[in-house]
């Protein structure tokens, strides 16, 4: 196992998640004033070498893991080990992700210059053509890792309890990583969906996790860019507590990936490879009446 990281700079700026603001409240004829903590987000600039390739609407916390988990998602690099270094720069406005990858890496980044900046949620980074956007994945058919179905239920049970920026604003999305057991080991929050599954991407990567043998549970809707994400992460199972469209349940079919939906502590829906769930008899029974 390998000991080595990237070189941080030990003066990275730090910033507040959230703000408190002012706000007036109208309710049953009454006008009330008072304050609420509502999320912050900058502008982040994932750079390699001098070129910057994303600029991202993003919470300004976790940069590091989500440096890593954006350029491995993206398939810039396919090792945390591929940057040899890494500072984050505060401009002003924003923050820059300045990141060195091995030459190799840095010649083969340079020569397929792109640049792209989105608003919060963009999640199809330096795409060329909509051919592009169908990009061919990792196969997970042969990943036999399996959850038990209480396993599922505890994780959407803890899920909540561990999400402290959302406890502070009622808003903005998490990404966790969670063992058989269903215990959280990773958990990361972003105003932006992407940015939060990259972010525990990274760290998963960065803790040196074995994502072959956990799942990959979000807060979000499922989008074919998060499938694309979660296949390369090497997780065999996503779960999401809020609805997958068309084409990403009919990738995570193709990649192997084991898509498990509208998650709740007493319920949820699979939609692919259900094999890697093991449900208690009685419940294979009411489904096969229901069929």
């Amino acid at each position: 196992m390998s000991e080595r990281k990237p070189h941080i700079s030990d003066n990275a700026p730090r910033r507040m998640t959230f703000a408190h603001v002012s706000r007036t409240i109208e309710r049953d004829g009454k006008t009330v004033a008072a304050s609420r903590a509502v999320p912050e987000e900058v502008p982040v600039a994932l750079t390699f070498g001098s070129t910057t390739h994303a600029v991202m609407m993003s919470s300004p916390s976790d940069l590091e893991d989500f440096a890593i988990g954006f350029s491995l998602s993206e398939r810039i690099i396919s090792h945390k080990d591929d940057i040899t270094s890494m500072d984050i720069v505060d401009v002003g406005e924003g923050l820059d992700i300045q990141m060195q990858l091995k030459p190799d890496l840095q010649s083969e980044f340079a020569a397929k210059r792109r640049a792209m900046a989105g608003p919060v949620g963009c999640g199809l980074c330096g795409i060329e053509s909509i051919e592009d956007v169908m990009r061919e994945l990792p196969g997970r058919a042969d990943n036999n890792f399996c959850l038990e179905h209480s396993s599922i239920a505890k994780a959407i049970d803890q899920l909540n309890d561990k999400q402290e920026m959302r406890a502070e604003t009622g808003a903005v999305h998490a990404a966790a990583f969670i063992n058989s057991d269903g215990d959280i080991k990773a958990l990361r929050e972003d105003v932006g969906r992407h940015n939060a599954l990259d972010k525990v991407i990274g760290s998963i990567a960065r803790e040196e996790l074995d994502a072959f043998s956990g799942a990959i549970v979000i807060t979000s809707r499922v989008s074919v860019d998060l499938i694309q994400k979660v296949v390369v992460s090497g997780a065999p199972i996503l779960i999401a507590v809020s609805t997958p469209t068309a084409l990403a349940i009919r990738t995570a079919e193709d990649a192997g990936l084991t898509l498990i939906a509208l998650a709740r502590k007493d319920s949820f829906e699979i939609y692919t490879r259900p094999d890697r769930v093991r449900l208690p008899q009685n419940k294979k029974e009411e489904n096969a009446d229901v069929a």
